[in-house]
């Protein structure tokens, strides 16, 4: 196999409450999020990491052979187990075959069942052989899985040990390590020293690291499978007990897990699957892999497609209720942070791409017979009102409606659209004013509150006619950006972005039609589209940067400065499908076109995943989360959804028109 394509490429398996296991093909850690057992603490918040990775060995008639790579400071990589590695798949979980030089092969494979902290690990020997005798040393932390961890006293190697069962307790206030294995611990504690990750330095932050390795475990493969399960103390979710023995625990785990797994219909429906986490008593979207949690404005948008275009209407109910509970003012929060449960309110947007995912969850809960209880009905009907009254009236960070009907928002230091990044006092993109796919979103709310009170019906149609008329960029045939630019009337900003495409699709109603909405498109695909996605800024423009690299600085001022965003591919083919006659030739160029290239983008980087960003210029490296909640989510509901629907509509009137003959 390719040995820099196994460095690059990631696999990821999560356990539904916000933790998860991944690394790379590899098994060369190149992210200090790279773990073996990451466990949420405080679901899906509170990530620590326990177990970092593992140094593995076999011993044949024919000498010891690694099954393991570390990359080392500087750039020394040893031992040399990944070039030996034949072949690596994912699905139905990360499973690799090891080829020695005497013929023997090793399979090794690993996944995490859902609902506890938990990572099951097992080795056979595939083929006969007289002697297999297999070493794992794995290696500890017990940090926050942002940080990283050096060499220290305080580290506690000694375990407790009871049978098959091995408890370490590495440092007060972390969960305690559990293992269960059916083989043999020796106690050998070391530390090891200057685990390098290159993402983290690529990203200009620290890479090196210190980690535990209290010792070993062995088993004889000749007499059977090794077995070895991690689960983090008091985070088990039920799934291990105290009298649970390492064979029947990691059977029953096992069956368990693959049948849950094949009840998903495609694969891409099981990647679906790892974004979706309890938060509370109810449920929430994990925005991306390995550092997000869950952003508001990633969850409603994700949302569609995960749940909506897979049928998963109960969990879109669980998480539209759940965050019912938070509408504070009008707004949503952004984010709930990692530290504590207080939600930050600083974004403009997210409450609006609420009042769209409620309308579309109740769409779907009525045309597929779905019964949705009185109550939480109305808390979902409630918190629509609530977000249409608060910014009627006015809310946090002068977000308020105009005399136009439009929506205004936006103060000096803070970033409250989606293009939000910020380094230090600098916003990149501030977008004071109104910002066009605030207006296309407040314009769609309002006309979704229409249907629950009559008294936005006619603000609707005072905003409509307000953004046509002062959007439209006549001398470009295009959108403006934002109007009103800085809260200044009739000032603009006319950057070419791919925010105006909201006003022709990805939302309920479209706000052009005819010739203006054709210009618009025609213009974002000529200037915007690449095979991974829309870029965020024309090439050209004042401020545009062609490729994501650098530092944390460098790369803030990038990420909206021209990087390509996949999740916009979603808007854009439905708005390109809707200026082209929506045909079923239409609907082959488009999936050929602009699906293709991200179906396969599916098999590198995030495997069976869509990345977060990518590259402004060719070759459109990706970059940020390997695994992005709702690049992924408008995958899905492009493919399961509007390209459906075009599909389904056209055989209905071919089967009208057939009838009628």
């Amino acid at each position: 196999m390719d040995f820099e394509k196994m460095k690059c490429d990631e696999w990821l398996e999560t356990d539904g409450l916000g933790g998860f296991t991944s690394g790379t093909v590899s098994g060369i850690r190149t992210r200090r999020y790279h773990a073996l057992l990451l466990a949420a603490t405080k679901p899906p918040a509170g990530r620590v990491v326990l177990v970092n990775g593992f140094d593995a060995s076999v011993e044949t008639e024919a000498g010891i052979f690694p099954l393991s790579s570390q990359m080392y400071n500087p750039n020394v990589v040893h031992p040399d187990g990944a070039q030996r590695i034949e072949s690596f798949k994912a699905d139905p979980w990360p499973q690799w075959i090891y080829g020695l030089s005497d013929g023997t092969k090793i399979q090794f494979e690993l996944f995490v069942p859902n609902g506890g902290a938990v990572a099951a690990l097992s080795w056979r020997m595939l083929g006969p052989g007289k002697i297999a005798n297999l070493s794992i040393r794995p290696f500890f932390s017990g940090r926050d899985y942002h940080s990283m961890h050096h060499e220290n006293a305080s580290f506690r190697f000694e375990p407790e040990m009871k049978g098959d069962r091995v408890l370490w307790h590495p440092y007060e206030g972390i969960p305690g390590i559990v293992t269960l294995h059916n083989g043999e611990y020796r106690h050998q504690p070391d530390w090891y020293r200057n685990f390098l990750y290159e993402q983290e330095r690529s990203r200009g932050l620290d890479a090196s690291e210190d980690l535990a390795a209290p010792g070993v475990f062995y088993w004889d493969l000749v007499k059977g499978e090794a077995r070895l399960i991690f689960a983090a103390e008091g985070f088990e979710g039920g799934l291990l007990s105290e009298r649970d023995e390492a064979d029947a625990s990691f059977t029953r785990l096992r069956t368990a897990e693959l049948r849950r797994r094949k009840k998903f219909s495609s694969a891409m429906e099981r990647s679906a699957d790892a974004y979706l986490v309890r938060r509370g008593s109810g449920k929430t979207v994990v925005a991306g892999y390995p550092w997000f949690t869950d952003w508001g404005r990633d969850t409603f948008i994700a949302l569609r497609g995960l749940c909506l275009a897979t049928g998963r209407l109960d969990d879109a109910r669980d998480i539209l209720v759940q965050w019912s509970k938070v509408v504070s003012e009008g707004m949503l929060p952004n984010r709930f942070p990692d530290q504590g449960d207080v939600p930050e309110y600083n974004s403009v947007d997210a409450s609006l791409w609420y009042v769209i995912a409620v309308h579309e969850f109740l769409g779907a809960t009525k045309s597929g017979g779905t019964q949705l209880s009185k109550s939480d009905r109305k808390a979902l009907t409630d918190a629509v009102e609530a977000i249409l009254d608060g910014y009627a009236k006015g809310a946090r960070y002068n977000i308020h409606m105009d005399n136009d009907g439009l929506l205004a928002a936006g103060v000096p230091g803070l970033q409250l659209t989606w293009m939000d990044a910020k380094v230090g006092d600098w916003v990149v993109t501030p977008r004071i004013g109104k910002p066009v796919e605030v207006e296309a979103l407040w314009l769609n709310a309002l006309w979704i509150g229409g249907k629950f009170s009559a008294e936005w019906k006619p603000v609707f149609e005072r905003a409509l006619e307000a953004f046509r008329s002062r959007f439209w960029n006549e001398r470009d045939g295009c959108l403006y950006d934002v109007v009103d630019s800085d809260h200044q009337r009739g000032a603009v900003d006319a950057s070419f972005r791919p925010n105006q495409i909201f006003a022709v699709g990805g939302l309920p109603v479209a706000l052009l039609d005819g010739e203006r909405a054709a210009k618009v498109v025609a213009a974002v695909e000529s200037r915007l589209w690449t095979p991974l996605g829309l870029r965020s800024l024309a090439p050209g423009a004042p401020g545009y940067v062609p490729h994501y690299e650098g530092g944390v600085r460098e790369r803030d001022g990038a990420y909206h400065q021209g990087t390509v965003w996949p999740w916009l591919i979603g808007p854009f083919v439905e708005a390109w499908l809707s200026v082209h006659g929506g045909t079923a030739e239409a609907i082959l160029e488009a999936r050929r076109r602009f699906l293709q290239p991200i179906f396969d983008h599916l098999n590198e980087a995030g495997l069976g995943h869509v990345s977060e960003i990518a590259d402004a210029e060719p070759p459109h490296v990706p970059h940020g989360c390997p695994f992005q909640a709702w690049s992924l989510g408008e995958m899905l509901r492009l493919d399961r959804i509007v390209l459906a629907a075009e599909t389904n509509r056209i055989s209905a009137s071919s089967r009208l028109r057939a009838a009628s003959k």
